[in-house]
């Protein structure tokens, strides 16, 4: 028997029971109560519209504000810039790849201080498209700095391997540490977190060797210092740290479950 029907009986009961002198005052008891069960009736279908046009409407404006952003338009840009900055090194144009290089250096330190500094700038795409950007171009200067003999062979192919697997990982422990339903949507949904990426001592040095190395070796055309002993030390300790980082992503230590405070931060940019 559903609630509404319940109050409705006990409404009626209750007033026949009640002593009236007035007729009129029995009528009213009636429709004073049997109007409160209709709002809460109302109330609780109202509740249960998820297809209601505001929420839709709120749903569809989140969206809309959170896809144009500036730090999202400018590692749209940074993407854009690596395809090209690939085909000049591959054409030996080692200057004008250094000058875009710059530019997407510097749409990367730009994205990352916006979003930090202004709250409306902040998005769950911005999350994602950010380090994809990064990835990307990083991973590009690799293969193209190798193809034109800058960088060797073997340590791409590590650097290149440890970031499959990383990835490979990731959507293992994603999967494995989603909460049913299990659906593709809440699957690639950001903002439904389930693992979150812990970079360790090791990982950011090495991340910040790779980015020395693909950029001096970008440079040592231009101010003609190819094969230099250095960038040989830089090239095996990078070589290195690849390798020891990516057993420890391979072992899971770095890769955990979300706790409380990212998934609170994660549902107060949804709503915003």
């Amino acid at each position: 028997m559903s609630l509404s029907r319940i109050l409705l009986t006990r409404t009626f009961s209750r007033c026949s029971r009640s002593r009236f002198s007035n007729p009129y005052d029995f009528a009213s008891c009636l429709g004073f109560r049997i109007n409160a069960v209709r709002h809460l009736s109302l109330s609780k279908s109202f509740l249960n519209d998820r297809s209601s046009p505001s929420i839709d409407d709120s749903r569809q404006k989140f969206k809309a504000d959170k896809i144009m952003t500036i730090p999202n338009g400018l590692s749209i840009l940074r993407i854009t810039l690596t395809p090209v900055i690939g085909y000049l090194v591959i054409q030996n144009h080692f200057m004008s790849s250094c000058v875009l290089f710059t530019i997407a250096g510097i749409t990367d330190l730009l994205d990352g201080f916006i979003a930090r500094k202004y709250d409306s700038q902040r998005s769950l795409l911005g999350s994602v498209l950010d380090p994809i950007a990064d990835k990307f171009l990083v991973s590009t200067l690799f293969i193209t700095l190798t193809y034109v003999d800058l960088i060797p062979v073997l340590l791409t192919a590590v650097v290149l391997l440890r970031d499959i697997l990383l990835i490979i990982g990731g959507f293992i422990r994603r999967y494995q540490m989603l909460e049913p339903p299990f659906t593709l949507k809440r699957y690639f949904d950001p903002s439904i977190s389930s693992v979150q990426v812990f970079p360790t001592l090791t990982s950011k040095i090495n991340t910040a060797l790779q980015l020395s190395l693909v950029t001096f070796s970008l440079a040592s055309p231009v101010f003609d210092y190819v094969n230099h002993p250095l960038l040989s030390i830089l090239g095996i300790v990078t070589f290195g740290t690849t390798i020891v980082s990516g057993l420890q992503y391979i072992g899971g230590g770095a890769i955990k479950p979300v706790g409380k405070k990212t998934m609170d931060v994660l549902q107060k940019m949804k709503k915003k």
